[in-house]
């Protein structure tokens, strides 16, 4: 999807943006949620509950559906009256990229931002977003995910592997730090900005049961590449992401590090000039820092547990690596 838009030098500052902050306006923020199929419409109802008791004074949330006509009835029903609130559905069920790129078309928002169907905002996620905006001249910021474990804590998996399950890990970045890309769950950008990006590709992201695994890295990649510029992580701004049942199974985890090792490759190959940077240094964290606090710490504690998650902190990094010989063997882009 292309879209003409005049182009932004690199490395804005806020004073070459519009931004109402400086004008004595509060900044306005969509969030857009969308969601396809009426069995996670509760799960969806408590994500858009957790953005209309945001501390921010003017937030909006938009809604879509993904091509499910009931779905969208029943957000109308619910939310359909309410001022701050859009309701919006696609034609037919095109994938939460297309589905994230109507909400960008509905929003009226200063600053666009986006969480899951499966995820619950803190009560000041909006205001911790702006604070980046307001406090640097970032055009993109992003916060934390944490864990809301609804069927208990896998106690095999190691927490260097937590992004397998949308949540950060200890180590993700420091406070302000400038990243390639958050979650997709808990990103904003500028509306400047993700406008001139065309906003998100429709070739990654979930649809239906189907999904490459390059959201946020994709975006981010694009991001990097139009403006020299990467999203400001701000740990303040933490978003919950329900980890139901399914997603602590052993197998789904060891399948979804295969994928994640495919989509990297698929993303390398739909944008050439994907900065591959933040992969490598992962590496080079499990190898040098993670894998051997582990060994020290069987050492100092043989326990089941601190066994069971180094091996599974190998093997995993393992299957992510196999997932990407995979895709380089299998991938041709004709399957997007």
């Amino acid at each position: 999807m292309t879209r003409e838009r005049p182009r932004y030098a690199l490395h804005l500052s806020s004073q070459s943006l519009s931004d109402p902050l400086r004008k004595g306006v509060v900044m306005k923020v969509s969030v857009i949620i969308c969601t396809y199929t009426m069995d996670l419409y509760d799960d969806f109802q408590d994500a858009v509950d957790s953005i209309l008791n945001q501390s921010h004074d003017d937030v909006e949330a938009v809604l879509i559906s993904d091509g499910n006509e009931t779905v969208y009835e029943q957000m109308e029903e619910d939310y359909g009256d309410r001022d701050d609130v859009v309701v919006g559905m696609t034609d037919e069920n095109v994938g939460v990229g297309e589905a994230r790129n109507l909400g960008i078309d509905l929003s009226t928002g200063d600053v666009i931002a986006q969480i899951d169907d499966d995820a619950v905002a803190a009560p000041d996620w909006v205001a911790e977003l702006v604070r980046v905006y307001e406090q640097t001249d970032a055009i993109a910021a992003g916060g934390k995910m944490v864990p809301l474990w609804v069927a208990g804590k896998p106690r095999f998996l190691p927490e260097e592997f937590y992004w397998l399950i949308g949540v950060n890990h200890r180590w993700f970045a420091e406070p302000f730090e400038e990243v390639r890309n958050t979650y997709a769950s808990n990103i904003s950008f500028r509306r400047e900005i993700i406008e001139e990006l065309g906003g998100f590709d429709p070739n990654v992201g979930r649809k239906g049961d189907a999904e490459i695994q390059a959201t946020e890295s994709e975006i981010g990649t694009r991001l990097q590449r139009e403006f020299g510029r990467g999203v400001i992580y701000n740990p303040d701004a933490e978003v919950a992401h329900k980890i139901f049942g399914y997603r602590t199974d052993r197998r789904w985890i060891a399948e979804r590090a295969f994928y994640q090792g495919y989509s990297k490759r698929v993303l390398e190959t739909l944008l050439p000039e994907a900065d591959t940077s933040e992969e490598s240094d992962f590496l080079r964290f499990l190898g040098i820092e993670a894998i051997p606090r582990r060994i020290r710490g069987i050492v100092d504690d043989p326990s089941r547990e601190n066994v069971e998650q180094l091996l599974w902190l190998v093997l995993l990094t393992a299957l992510v690596g196999f997932g990407y010989v995979y895709g380089i063997l299998t991938w041709d882009g004709d399957t997007a």
